[in-house]
Formats: C-alpha cells, sequence, structure tokens
C-alpha cells in the first residue's frame, strides 16, 4: 500500500502520497479536479518559482523576512527552475480560473522541501506557505505575473531562434535558386514568370515581418501584475513591493520586466496575450502559406507539378510502395490548425474579465505556451528535415516555363492586349506553342518573337 502523511488546511487533515513535496491544498486539487490529461505547463511553475525567489529578497530588504527563511525559499526555488522536483506540480489546467490552486501548490513544495532542507541544518526555523512563500502576494497577481514571464521567456529563448534558423535556410535558397526562372501562379492558374529564389524570397519575407510583430508584441508582457494583490489594491503588501519584485525579476532573468501602472487592468484583463497570440496566430498563417506551397510545388513526381523536390525521410505509404510524401508540410499545417484554435480560446477567455479578476488564466497560458511550443517545434522539424533539403527539379520547372500561354504577357507592349489574349486563346485551342499561334495570326514576326519572347526578361 502506497505510504503517506497527514496535511492539514483549513478544511482540515487530508492524506498526502509520503514521497511528494505538495501539501493539503494541492492534493484536494488533485482529488477535486480529474478534468483532462493537460497539466499546467512547467513554464508556468518556473515562472512563479522566479516570482517567489525575487519576493523572498524583496520581504527580506523590507524588513517581513528573516534572511535563513529568505535564503532556504531562494534556494528550493532555484532547484525548481532547474527542473529537479517537475514531479512534484501534478495539477492540470482545469481547475480555478485564477490559478490559485498552482500558485499554492509551488508554495507548498516550497515550503516543505525548505523545511526539510533545514532539518537536516538543525534549525528551528518553519517555513510556511502561506504566512512566509506567499508573503505579500495574492494568486491574483502572482499567476498572471507568472504567465507573462512564462510566456515572454519561452517566445524569447525558443521560438525567436526557431524562425531565425527557418529565416537563414530560406535566405540561402533564396540566393542558391536567384537564377532559376519558373512559371508563377495566381488563382492557381499560370501567371508570368519570376525566379524560383523570388518565389522563396516571399517565404522569407514572412518569417522577417512576424519575426517583427511578435518581437514588438512581446514587450507588452514586460508589465506585471504583481504588488496587486487580491483586487488591484496591494492590499497586504508594501507599496513598493511591486516595482521592487519587478527589478529583482530583471536582474534574475536578464529581462527588463516592470511594474503595471495599473494592478487592476493586470488583473482582470489579459489584452496584452491576446496581443502576442494574434502574432503568433499571424506566423502560424505564415507557415501554412509555405508548408502549403512547398508541398504543391512538389507533388508529383510525375502527375503534379514537381518543380522541387523534397527529402525522402521515411516511407510514405503503407500500400504504395516507394511512395514519398510531404510529411513535414503536413506536420507543420496541423500545428497550425491548432495555434488558430487556441487564438480563439484565448479570445474568448480573455474577454471574460468579469469585475476584479479574470478567471480563464489557467487555459489562456496554457494555450500560448502550447502554441509557442507548437511553431517552434514545427519550424525546428520543417527546417532540418524539409527545408534544407529543397532542390530546384530544373528540366520541369523550363518545361514548365516553355508551355505556358502566360508568357504572351511579353507581346503586350508591341501588339497590344486583345491580339496577345488571341494568340493565347488560339494557342490553347489548338494545343500549340505561343510561337506557332502568334506566327498564324500574323501579328508578329519570327524575329520579333524571339526577340520579345524572353522568359529572363520578364522576372
Amino acid at each position: 500500500m502506497e505510504n503517506y502523511r497527514v496535511e492539514k488546511d483549513t478544511f482540515g487533515e487530508v492524506r498526502v502520497p509520503a514521497d511528494k513535496y505538495w501539501g493539503a491544498q494541492t492534493q484536494r486539487s488533485k482529488q477535486n479536479f480529474i478534468i483532462g490529461t493537460e497539466k499546467m505547463p512547467m513554464e508556468l511553475i518556473y515562472g512563479l518559482a522566479f516570482i517567489k525567489k525575487a519576493a523572498a529578497i524583496v520581504n527580506f530588504q523590507l524588513g517581513k523576512l528573516s534572511e535563513a527563511k529568505m535564503m532556504a525559499i531562494q534556494k528550493i526555488c532555484d532547484v525548481i527552475r532547474n527542473g529537479d522536483l517537475d514531479e512534484h506540480f501534478p495539477l492540470v489546467v482545469w481547475q480555478t480560473g485564477s490559478g490559485t490552486q498552482t500558485n499554492m501548490n509551488v508554495n507548498e513544495v516550497i515550503a516543505n522541501r525548505a523545511n526539510h532542507l533545514l532539518k537536516e541544518q538543525n534549525s528551528a526555523v518553519k517555513i510556511h506557505p502561506n504566512d512566509d512563500v506567499n508573503m505579500s502576494q495574492s494568486s491574483n497577481d502572482t499567476f498572471p505575473t507568472a504567465m507573462h514571464i512564462a510566456a515572454y521567456i519561452k517566445i524569447t529563448e525558443t521560438l525567436l531562434p526557431a524562425i531565425l534558423e527557418l529565416k537563414n535556410t530560406l535566405h540561402e535558397k533564396e540566393k542558391a535558386f536567384s537564377t532559376i526562372v519558373k512559371i508563377g501562379r495566381t488563382h492557381l492558374q499560370d501567371a508570368t514568370p519570376l525566379t524560383l529564389g523570388q518565389e522563396i524570397s516571399g517565404w522569407r519575407e514572412m518569417l522577417e515581418k512576424s519575426e517583427k510583430m511578435i518581437k514588438e508584441a512581446s514587450t507588452y508582457l514586460l508589465d506585471l501584475a504583481i504588488g496587486g494583490t487580491a483586487v488591484g489594491t496591494g492590499i497586504n503588501a508594501d507599496p513598493q513591493f511591486g516595482e521592487k519584485v519587478a527589478e529583482e525579476l530583471t536582474k534574475l532573468t536578464s529581462y527588463p520586466f516592470r511594474s503595471s501602472e495599473n494592478k487592476f487592468h493586470a488583473l482582470t484583463s489579459h489584452d496584452e496575450i491576446v496581443y502576442v497570440h494574434g502574432a503568433l496566430k499571424a506566423l502560424a498563417a505564415d507557415l501554412m502559406k509555405i508548408a502549403n506551397d512547398v508541398r504543391w510545388l512538389a507533388s508529383g513526381p510525375r502527375s503534379g507539378i514537381g518543380e522541387i523536390s523534397i527529402p525522402a525521410n521515411e516511407p510514405g505509404s503503407s500500400i504504395m510502395p516507394g511512395k514519398v510524401n510531404p510529411t513535414q508540410s503536413e506536420a507543420l499545417t496541423m500545428a497550425a490548425c491548432q495555434v488558430f484554435g487556441n487564438d480563439a480560446t484565448i479570445s474568448f477567455a480573455a474577454s471574460q474579465g468579469n469585475f476584479e479578476l479574470n478567471v480563464f488564466k489557467p487555459v489562456i497560458i496554457y494555450n500560448l505556451i502550447q502554441s509557442t511550443r507548437l511553431l517552434a517545434d514545427g519550424m525546428r522539424s520543417f527546417n532540418k528535415n524539409c527545408a534544407v533539403g529543397l532542390e530546384a527539379n530544373i528540366e520541369i520547372i523550363k518545361e514548365h516555363v516553355e508551355r505556358s500561354l502566360m508568357l504572351v504577357t511579353a507581346l503586350n507592349p508591341h501588339i497590344g492586349y486583345e491580339k496577345a489574349a488571341e494568340i493565347a486563346k488560339l494557342a490553347f485551342k489548338e494545343n500549340s506553342t505561343l510561337k506557332e499561334a502568334a506566327l498564324k495570326t500574323g501579328y508578329v514576326t519570327s524575329e520579333q518573337f524571339v526577340e520579345w519572347m524572353k522568359a529572363e526578361k520578364m522576372v
């Protein structure tokens, strides 16, 4: 039988697994919210650990917390952020909408682990999860603060580097394919020529723009709710607490966090996250387009467009031997679909800031972190297993250019739109070349056609 210990809270006694550092409130949440399998993101837990460390330092500086307690809390916060206590944070996303139980989960783990440490040191000091670890705080300000910290760090350290990797690969392909003239397509129909490099430059610029928008939007995450406590008034906290904790968090993370100017806004509104996720959605839309272009251009190999080839990473079919599918494009576009859905969830959840508190916080941060992770992982996989291995199929590209009816556009300045259209329609009707149709109409000579009809001059 599993070993238990008895923990107490204001509701009474509760049995907790003996090998876990969480306490009564965590255990009650674990028992009362058996909903789904989605766990609170560890990025959020690490964000709370940053806050608890910063708060302990500031409370010591303000003369509210002893040095021994501050040192013990700091030490455990560092252990948490190193990932050594991950198993002690079991709570699901679908809990109280303020994130109170996850805040208490972190408070309890810090207090219990710190008390074990102090006991080993024969110290008489005893740390309480509420009175010491949660001093000058409320879940209502710590949780949204942790949301911003987790989101900013995840975007900065995971997503932006992944964008850079794919962007650099596309830039290399853009240069490598800069002289390969291919047929353009609009409305899924043949259009005038461009180079394969120019086409890829459009993809690269998408990532450039998304990168800029994400960076700009993320600056709003630097505003923190800490110091607002229960409803934004800062009850039970020193007036300097929020500002000083933000300064300490800047030292701990090396990111310029700041105390929000209006804590009433910071507790009830998550418009910053809506804005940031909108930029992530824009990136997802661009990645959907890039991945779809790749799979269309690589379609075939004999009955599709086939202008580029993609790496063959695994068997494409369980029944058709030798089939190669655009699996990286498929994975990336599915991730994009999930991000689109997450955006709808975040938008609706953020609209529910009733009175002084939004109580949809866990689902908001869960979806934001998931979107960030999916986009970063998806781009890295697509880059490594597809983009770096893209090759141009020169002969097919050349054949498509030569057969395209839209090259007739080059004749417009010389014979006019209507005569050029007549040539194109004749060539299509008789399944002939543009040159044959042009000469048959008598609108141009053979020499003129050769002089005017040069695809490389149309890009």
